[in-house]
């Protein structure tokens, strides 16, 4: 296999999700941040699922893996083209989206109605299914799909004909939804695009037990008769968490998956490609085998791996799509078979410096021990920033680091640094460590219900001097694209 396209050449990258900018959305903001990725020479913006959420906020806990979050709707633009007014935009979903959908029906749009049409088509294959799982949602005061009324939750033909009709505003109010956040999206992938700028998705390999795509296709998850989880997904205990983690995703039928082709698979990819130049499958061993936990189990100690047909469906992905520029989140309990799994399709893996300097010099994490294709990041979403895991970090970890470097630079520039001088081809800095923040802004901490997904940065971080130590660093180790 040819090495994936996803690294053709030294990047340097910056991850931020969407909601971590200053007004949280695909707005204005969302271009000012591709500019500055723009002036310090940085070529890649990676970003964590963009999926409805629940109220946990967790990207990887979506209500829909294919629909976009419709918090992110930039409403600046809509009041400028004249579609609501500015008070509706401060205002909550129910102040604007009725007056954009009149907006929208108005005989001088009908450019644009025929858009938002042309969208509803093309997307029918999930977006049906969305729009009534979201309003029946709504219409049973968010109780999950499996508490909806027997005929609803088997999704019985009759019970689903005699609801559309009546729900029918409702409906068309998550479809315009949909379209604005798609577009949105679009434009702002234009404009990245057009300055050099790829952006950098991120795929969950598990789906929301409550969500669009568990009732619409229970064939293809481990469920009992009346829609609940067998067994669940999770890994065992590890670096984060001494009982593992219990993500409590319902687990696949791969047999069932395979059996029709992967078509389910091949229509999630064929969205997040349309969306994305690169894509991160988030617990990519999951695609060689997945920590089962019976249901019952409170925690994820006592479960048992169980295989999946991962090289199938990749040869499926393989012969299907012309591109699969795919990174592989390959961190965590890994095998030699995932490995190999990743290493046949040429798949980039991931490097933390963060977990470098435990276990001695064989550490695959040391910069040394790098290679070509590869993204290396000083931490990831789920690892605190750079400087307040140094500032917690015991004395041998401290002293490994200080041998290693041979310098005390200050940190974070010290591991910002090292990975703009490895030789993996991309290096993704989290926006925290570029903004050298400390305690109190991590933006996950995995195995812990509360306080996550709500950082936010303020442009007046952004300072000209951080701004030249970026630009100069990217400049020196070969990574700024012209």
């Amino acid at each position: 296999m040819k090495p994936s396209l996803a690294l053709d050449r030294r990047r340097a990258g910056v991850l931020l999700h969407p909601t971590s900018l200053p007004s949280g959305k695909l707005d204005a903001d969302a271009y000012r941040f591709v500019d500055y990725l723009v002036a310090t020479g940085i070529s890649v913006w990676q970003m964590l699922p963009l999926g409805p959420t629940h109220a946990d906020r967790s990207p990887y806990h979506c209500l829909s893996v294919r629909a976009l979050n419709p918090d992110l709707i930039g409403l600046e633009r809509l009041v400028d083209v004249g579609c609501i007014r500015p008070e509706q935009a401060s205002g909550a979903r129910s102040a604007w989206l009725p007056a954009a959908i009149s907006w929208m029906q108005a005989p001088e749009q009908r450019v644009e109605r025929d858009a938002f049409e042309e969208f509803c088509r093309s997307r029918a294959d999930w977006l049906d299914d969305y729009a009534l799982y979201q309003v029946l949602r709504s219409q049973h005061h968010g109780q999950p799909w499996w508490e909806w009324p027997e005929a609803l939750r088997e999704r019985e033909p009759a019970a689903l004909a005699a609801v559309r009709p009546l729900l029918a505003v409702q409906l068309e109010q998550i479809r315009l939804e949909q379209y604005l956040v798609h577009r949105d999206m679009e434009r702002l992938r234009v404009y990245a695009r057009e300055r050099g700028v790829l952006l950098f998705g991120d795929m969950s390999i598990f789906v929301a037990h409550d969500s669009a795509e568990v009732w619409a296709h229970r064939e293809y998850f481990k469920l009992d008769a009346t829609g609940h989880p067998q067994v669940v997904a999770g890994v065992p205990p590890d670096y984060f968490s001494a009982t593992g983690q219990r993500w409590g995703n319902p687990l696949y039928s791969w047999a069932r998956l395979q059996q029709d082709g992967f078509s389910w698979w091949l229509q999630r990819f064929a969205t997040d490609l349309a969306r994305f130049d690169l894509i991160r499958i988030d617990h990519f061993r999951g695609f060689e085998g997945c920590w089962e936990i019976p249901a019952s189990e409170p925690t994820a100690i006592h479960g048992r791996w169980e295989k999946t047909p991962g090289n199938a469906l990749f040869d499926v992905l393989s012969a299907t799509f012309e591109k699969l520029p795919l990174v592989a989140e390959d961190l965590g309990i890994i095998t030699p078979e995932v490995t190999a799994l990743r290493e046949r399709y040429g798949f980039p893996g991931m490097l933390v410096l963060q977990f470098a300097f435990e276990g001695g010099t064989e550490n695959p994490y040391l910069p040394h021990q790098h290679t070509q294709n590869a993204v290396v990041y000083t931490g990831t979403h789920d690892n605190d920033t750079t400087l307040s895991w140094y500032l917690g970090a015991s004395e041998p970890v401290r002293e490994a680091m200080n041998a290693y470097f041979n310098v005390r630079d200050e940190m974070p520039w010290l591991l910002v640094r090292a990975a703009m001088q490895s030789v993996a081809r991309l290096a993704v800095i989290p926006m925290q460590d570029l903004l050298s923040l400390g305690p109190g802004h991590r933006m996950n901490t995995p195995g812990q219900q509360a306080g996550n997904w709500t950082w936010r940065f303020a442009w007046d971080d952004l300072t000209a001097k951080d701004a030249d130590r970026i630009r100069t660093l990217v400049e020196v180790y070969g990574r700024r694209q012209v």
